[in-house]
């Protein structure tokens, strides 16, 4: 799993590539403890060349929208593959994310 992140125009931007699985949620969580603290930017992850997510990757995405949604900031997720798009449906994240 590679974890990419940078800002740009005053929103941070995570670049996710692989397997968000329980293999490589620990690390990938660590790498975005960055976002815990993102007052005043919001955040976008772009997952166009994430392959695979698990529940451990869901439960990362959902952290991070909590400390996100908590100082008023927004996360937006782009480019899901078609395959993610359906766990992101029958989870309900669909529904708590702006895709």
């Amino acid at each position: 799993m590679k974890t990419t992140f940078r800002e740009e125009d005053g929103k941070y931007i995570v670049t996710l590539e692989g397997r968000l699985d329980t293999v490589s949620s620990e690390q990938t969580a660590k790498e975005l403890s960055v976002l815990n603290d993102c007052t005043g930017h919001d955040i976008i992850i772009d997952c166009e060349k994430l392959e695979y997510i698990s529940s451990s990757g869901l439960r990362i995405l959902l952290g991070i929208r909590k400390n996100a949604s908590a100082v008023g900031s927004k996360v937006k997720i782009l480019n899901l593959s078609d395959d993610i798009r359906k766990v992101f449906n029958m989870t309900g994240f669909s529904a708590l994310f702006d895709i």
